[in-house]
């Protein structure tokens, strides 16, 4: 479901705006695009991010990283950090965490492509890296590597 963004202020832009109490219950905002038209990337990077382990209640952390080729509208960052950081409460296997977080930006962004790695710290012993996309990347859209190295332990 798409946010409609031409009559709606974002809720949180400017506000004074509490963690949400859980994923669900976050409200992401989106704006139009300001080079609507334009085939570009937007990366957001989340170096700490938190869920709980749904078995034991024991905190996951992760590096996430999140690029897309905006459509209409962009996300406003306030409102995913906001989004992200609810997770700290949220129990979830690290595949629903990262997966979950890229289809609902893709359902309620509606970007051209968008994809998201989530590279996450070992838990007994074993790192799990997660990684989705919408689909093929636009030909001509610029795509970096993400940067983030497979987990190598202390060297």
């Amino acid at each position: 479901m798409t946010k409609d963004v031409s009559s709606s202020a974002p809720l949180h832009l400017g506000q004074h705006s509490a963690l949400p109490a859980s994923p669900d219950e976050a409200v992401l905002d989106y704006v139009p695009n300001p080079r609507a038209g334009s085939l570009y990337l937007v990366r957001f990077a989340a170096p700490e991010f938190t869920s709980l382990c749904p078995v034991t209640g024991q905190p996951d952390f992760a590096h996430l990283v999140i690029d897309y080729a905006p459509g209409d509208t962009i996300v406003e960052s306030k409102s995913l950090k906001l989004f992200l950081g609810a997770f700290r409460n949220h129990n979830g296997f690290h595949e629903d965490v990262t997966v979950g977080i890229g289809q609902r930006l893709f359902e309620e962004m509606q970007p051209q492509w968008l994809r998201i790695g989530g590279y996450w710290y070992p838990r007994g012993g074993i790192p799990i890296d997660v990684f989705w996309q919408s689909g093929k990347p636009p030909e001509a859209l610029w795509l970096p590597d993400q940067g983030v190295p497979s987990y190598r332990g202390r060297g």
